[in-house]
């Protein structure tokens, strides 16, 4: 059994879902290992990681339209706003969503369905510089 681990950054400009499967898969590929899993984490707590539709760019805007709907900015029931009105609502769609995703590994690629892509996203109306660890375990 063997193990790699890795870390990338990829800067946002604003709320959105920004496409990483390449830069996972290119890094999957590298690693040599054709079965296992891997994890994917986000060290941040107002961004997430989902697998989500890569086809239909529709679907992203829906996501993101239904997330803004049902966490507004600036609520003014929430105290924390340390860093604006999107600070807290970024929090609660992060608890929404995931920090970590577990992913098998077949014959060297993730195993993505069909119309399946891997994710950031990003909560806060400023850009940000998220960073993605890799983890991969197999052989």
């Amino acid at each position: 059994m063997r193990q790699a681990s890795h870390k990338f950054s990829t800067s946002t400009h604003g709320k959105g879902l920004y496409n990483i499967t390449r830069e996972i898969e290119s890094w999957v590929a590298q690693q040599k290992i054709t079965t296992g899993l891997l994890t994917v984490f986000v060290p941040h707590t107002s961004a997430s990681i989902v697998i989500q539709e890569n086809a239909d760019p529709d679907v992203l805007r829906d996501l993101k339209t239904f997330f803004q709907k049902l966490v507004p900015d600036g609520d003014a029931n929430y105290l924390h706003r340390s860093e604006g009105p999107d600070d807290m609502p970024a929090h609660i769609r992060s608890a929404l969503t995931q920090s970590q995703l577990s992913i098998p590994v077949n014959s060297g690629n993730p195993s993505l369905g069909t119309w399946q892509g891997i994710y950031l996203f990003e909560h806060r109306v400023q850009s940000h510089k998220r960073l993605i660890h890799l983890h991969l375990i197999g052989e």
